[in-house]
């Protein structure tokens, strides 16, 4: 089955209102960003995303996010996002804040049909006794608050009940990938991506090479087509422009000197 698109907008056009997303990425590394933007264009909007942070103002997820298109979001991480903290604060967007590792391990348990696993992650905390802020009135009051969680002692230890993670679509950026949808990523972009897609009940690649069946060789791919149903290559332009969210240079006539 050839699981290529024409472009991205094709790719996204079915996500509608409402649904859910897990998006892969870390800050803006590994994003898929022509998928996001097609998504902005396509006008779905009151979505719930799921990904380690929501981009930053004007970029990532966070295109969608100012035009407030965003209504919920499961991640780990809220910095680097001003107007992620307003709506938040406001009363505008719903959050569930997850330990990093929880929510990688709670996307992959949805990809692998394990409903619900045990972690020692948030035990004695509001992680797991609940009354987390998920939502806030306009007044800044609480209107919605986590709940508790199921706990219980394996070997003299505490763990609590953290359930797998699904989603209708989940949108990820891979280095390269065949027509099958086998995926290989790249460096830092071997982040959320692979877990993202594992979630996804319809998983969308964007992939800066697309290459053809049997030309990738099978101990080098991350992610196996059986989890990817749409593959979108880009273009040399489009696999060209990463972000990046704080550039640091050294000036290049100390670089590599030796002290006297």
């Amino acid at each position: 089955m050839d699981k290529a698109r024409a472009s991205a907008a094709e790719a996204v056009a079915d996500i509608c209102d409402g649904a859910s997303l897990a998006v892969g990425g870390f800050g803006l590394s590994g994003i898929p960003d022509v998928l996001i933007h097609a998504l902005h264009a396509q006008g779905a909007t009151d979505l719930k995303v799921v990904s380690n942070n929501c981009g930053v103002d004007g970029r990532g997820l966070g295109v969608l996010l100012t035009d407030g298109r965003i209504a919920r979001v499961t991640g780990s991480y809220v910095g680097e996002n001003k107007e992620f903290a307003r709506q938040y604060l406001s009363g505008e967007l719903e959050v569930e804040l997850v330990p990093q590792g929880t929510l990688a391990e709670r996307l992959r348990a949805g990809g692998a049909g394990i409903p619900a696993f045990y972690t020692p992650a948030g035990v004695g905390t509001q992680v797991a006794r609940g009354g987390l802020p998920w939502r806030y009135a306009a007044d800044g009051t609480l209107a919605v608050a986590s709940p508790p969680k199921e706990t219980r002692e394996f070997a003299d230890r505490r763990y609590v009940l953290e359930h797998a993670i699904t989603t209708d679509f989940a949108l990820v950026r891979a280095w390269r990938g065949d027509r099958d949808g086998n995926l290989v990523f790249r460096r830092a972009a071997a982040n959320f991506n692979p877990l993202a897609a594992m979630a996804g009940r319809v998983t969308i690649a964007e992939v800066e090479e697309l290459v053809e069946p049997g030309d990738l060789d099978p101990d080098e791919v991350h992610l196996p087509g059986i989890f990817v149903q749409r593959v979108v290559p880009l273009t040399p332009a489009q696999a060209a422009a990463k972000q990046i969210e704080h550039l640091r240079t050294s000036a290049s006539s100390t670089r590599g000197a030796v002290p006297a």
